[in-house]
């Protein structure tokens, strides 16, 4: 009988994509889709998947919260964590929260079958480049002052922060994260506080820089 594989992403178009490579393998098939946490949930639950592919950012958000609800629910489901860029901060971040594996997402032509079949025989996958980088931070020579800061920030805090950098408003951020305005404004102050910065310049100046550096490492 073929494993059961449920996809979790926003994009239409890397669903189609992983579904027609993974339909094409003699055993395992896409169960059924979801493009946001709560039609995740759902989905889970009638479907029994085999094992979960959840893309780190749903909608502006990440997936880190749905694997955390997944492990309170349904702990012993594997799930694979896909990320458009080199997230090493993310991927910490998804392992710690139950996810089983993590690849990037101009990988997935190559190594999501190796990837699958990896955590569906309850063995870790994570890229050798993510591994490497992983490895430098927890050392004390590789460490980069940037990832370094960015350990005090709650989940919820580094989602602000990342959209910030990503140059969203408050307001946007608020309908982004289903919060409330007032909510963020309360985590911007924490995250200036929690980085010592002083003032909203410095927030989205610093916010800028650690958003470019995922994206061009």
């Amino acid at each position: 009988m073929k494993k059961k594989v449920l996809l979790v992403d926003d994009h239409p178009i890397v669903r189609h994509g992983m579904k027609q490579l993974i339909d094409q393998e003699d055993d395992l098939c896409v169960c059924s889709e979801a493009d946001d946490a709560n039609s995740a949930i759902t989905e889970i639950q009638t479907h029994k998947p085999d094992i979960i592919i959840i893309d780190i950012h749903l909608g502006g958000t990440n997936g880190i919260d749905l694997i955390k609800n997944i492990r309170a629910t349904m702990n012993k489901v594997p799930i694979l964590v896909i990320s458009l860029h080199e997230e090493t901060l993310y991927a910490e971040r998804a392992l710690k929260a139950g996810a089983n594996g993590y690849i990037m997402k101009r990988e997935l032509t190559e190594k999501i079958m190796l990837a699958l079949r990896k955590v569906l025989n309850n063995e870790m996958y994570v890229s050798d480049s993510i591994l490497s980088k992983i490895l430098h931070r927890v050392s004390d020579v590789g460490q980069s002052p940037i990832a370094s800061d960015m350990e005090v920030l709650s989940d919820r805090e580094l989602d602000v922060f990342r959209l910030i950098g990503q140059g969203y408003t408050t307001r946007q951020i608020a309908d982004q994260l289903h919060l409330s305005v007032k909510t963020i404004e309360t985590y911007r102050s924490r995250v200036k506080e929690k980085l010592n910065l002083h003032n909203t310049n410095e927030l989205l100046m610093k916010a800028f820089e650690w958003v470019h550096n995922e994206i061009t490492t």
